[in-house]
């Protein structure tokens, strides 16, 4: 596994070092792994101090939840492992104030021992010192000897004694109130791969293309239960109802979630994951307050996720709500609208308009075309998703056959329309709000030129009007694209496309289609051999050569499906073609 790191036994100092230097709220305790607010935010001596910490490979947790609201100090151990004993003592005898400190500490042995002894420690030198352990694993429950591991409850129990410390309150309720918290939260994880310890060669487990581990825990290890792989809604419904089942959280309670990153799981599958937990707790009429998703206590870069609920009331849900300022959690986090999510109208966009009558023959013929270039681009998916891998961002599949799915569920309104150029122009408005990236505009443009070409005609157009219309498409698209002929892009196949047809002479408009899915074909393929110089393929240079450009590609394909439907066609050549 590849890793940004200078060397793997300074991963620790190096995090340290970049996080301090980064961040003005923060300190260090000099030569020790341990993360402090600067001499600025220091509390005050009359408010206990927050210690937690545990093993480095949990970032941003621990050092990012220092600072004014949450922590006072992080104790940062190797990664996975525990820190020292004699670190964490440091920690408590850096921090602590006149009303003592509150350790924060996860079920783990090694934690509790550490944490332990250190408070015993610092107890006989006269320092006040209370622990809390928090235990919040549903996916274990109470079934195992060692009792349920501490997981991303730790980050709300950060949040909601920080809040109260900084409110003043004795060691004694925070603690108390934080036992309350724990009594009716826990968390579950699943994960959809390993992570790498830094210098490893190999996982802690592995897991088949279609596999995945529930029921996990924090340090690299394999989950309770292997199973198969899931969509977002169904993975949803098992994390809440385990949890809900396990805490026996019960129909018009308040409460909030919070999705976890394990580290490599982006934030658009964050979000849809937050959707459909959301729509879980509402089906079982649990009232979400509050919710938060990001990575906040992590296992490196394991692609996966956690899944915390808490039962708060309003006491909890003012903690909660605090000010806070540190590096990794937000610093306000506001109630949830109770009437749901906010949809605002949505403004009235072009839409071509129609007579609602029975179309012209032109439009029919023209539809039937245009059904079969939506099926080759849809047919051509992969193909395409696979070429634009390979030089590109991998989308251009994707958003062509999105545009051709759009096309085809819009065809009752597209074959009402008058003539051929508001067709194109109505399938232009398809075109340009579907299809992303570049393709999206570019080919909007091209069928709204061409629709322009075809106004005013009386009949349907003839082979001429066509030739003209797609001449002038192509130049459009040139124009405002800033592309040429050899800069490898979706106009090496649509100009000499273009161009094969206006100088077919008196040929049929069948004819003339094939010589031109000919041209657009050997235009296409020709590009295999250039060095782009626009568009996604121009940023990979030299390493693009050999691979002819999607965009053109998929040009020749929509060129070949019209020519292939117009052979198959009764209808007179000397009108519709597209």
């Amino acid at each position: 596994m590849k890793k940004i790191i200078n060397a793997p036994a300074a991963v620790i100092e190096d995090y340290i070092r970049g996080l301090v230097a980064a961040n003005p709220h923060l300190g260090r305790v000099a030569g020790l792994p341990i993360i402090v607010r600067s001499p600025e935010s220091k509390k005050q001596e009359d408010r206990v101090a927050l210690i937690s910490g545990g093993g480095s490979g949990h970032e941003p947790a621990h050092a990012g939840y220092v600072g004014t609201g949450m922590l006072d100090a992080a104790v940062l151990g190797p990664v996975f492992t525990s820190p020292s004993v004699d670190n964490v003592y440091a920690a408590i005898v850096a921090t602590a104030t006149n009303a003592g400190a509150l350790l924060i500490v996860k079920n783990y042995t090694g934690d509790r021992l550490n944490f332990g002894l250190a408070a015993e420690m610092a107890r006989t030198e006269g320092i006040p010192v209370e622990m809390i352990i928090v235990a919040d694993d549903a996916a274990l429950g109470d079934s195992s000897r060692a009792g349920r591991r501490g997981l991303t409850a730790t980050v709300l129990v950060h949040k909601i004694a920080g809040a109260a410390a900084e409110r003043g309150w004795s060691p004694a309720r925070i603690v108390a109130t934080i036992e309350r918290l724990l009594a009716r939260t826990a968390t579950m994880g699943v994960a959809l791969g390993p992570c790498y310890l830094p210098g490893a060669t190999a996982p802690n487990f592995a897991l088949g293309d279609t596999e995945i581990e529930w029921g996990l825990g924090i340090h690299g290890e394999a989950g309770s239960e292997l199973g198969q792989l899931a969509t977002s809604a169904e993975i949803a419904e098992r994390l809440v109802g385990t949890i809900v089942a396990d805490r026996g959280l019960s129909v018009g309670t308040d409460v909030v979630a919070l999705i976890n990153s394990l580290g490599g799981t982006p934030d658009l599958d964050l979000r849809i994951l937050q959707g459909d937990v959301l729509a879980a707790l509402a089906a079982r009429d649990l009232k979400v307050q509050m919710t938060w998703a990001g990575p906040f206590l992590t296992s490196l870069e394991m692609p996966g996720v956690s899944l915390t609920v808490a039962s708060v009331d309003a006491e909890l849900l003012e903690l909660l709500a605090d000010d806070a300022r540190v590096a990794a959690f937000p610093q306000t986090t506001p109630l949830l609208n109770p009437t749901g999510a906010i949809t605002v109208p949505a403004p009235e966009l072009f839409e071509t308009d129609t007579d609602g009558g029975a179309s012209s023959l032109d439009v029919a013929d023209i539809h039937e075309f245009t059904e079969a270039i939506a099926g080759a681009l849809i047919d051509a998916e992969s193909e395409l998703t696979d070429l634009d891998r390979q030089v590109g961002d991998g989308d251009l599949g994707t958003n062509l056959a999105r545009g051709a799915r759009a096309v085809r569920a819009a065809s009752s309104r597209l074959r009402t329309q008058p003539d051929a150029a508001r067709y194109l122009t109505a399938v232009s408005d398809i075109v340009r709000r579907e299809v992303g990236g570049t393709s999206g505009p570019l080919y909007s443009l091209l069928l709204l030129a061409m629709a322009e070409g075809l106004s005013g005609i009386d009949g349907a157009p003839s082979a001429e009007h066509w030739s003209a219309a797609l001449a002038a498409g192509s130049a459009r698209v040139q124009v405002v694209g800033g592309a040429a002929p050899g800069d490898s892009t979706m106009v090496d196949a649509l100009h000499p496309a273009a161009e094969s047809f206006a100088t077919a002479g008196a040929a049929s408009a069948r004819q003339r289609t094939i010589d031109a899915a000919h041209a657009a074909r050997s235009g296409a393929t020709s590009t295999a051999k250039l060095r782009p110089s626009l568009g996604r393929s121009s940023y990979v240079g030299d390493r693009a050569i050999g691979i002819p450009d999607p965009g053109a590609i998929a040009v020749a394909l929509q060129f070949e499906a019209l020519a292939q439907a117009l052979a198959m066609s009764s209808t007179p050549t000397n009108g519709t073609v597209r």
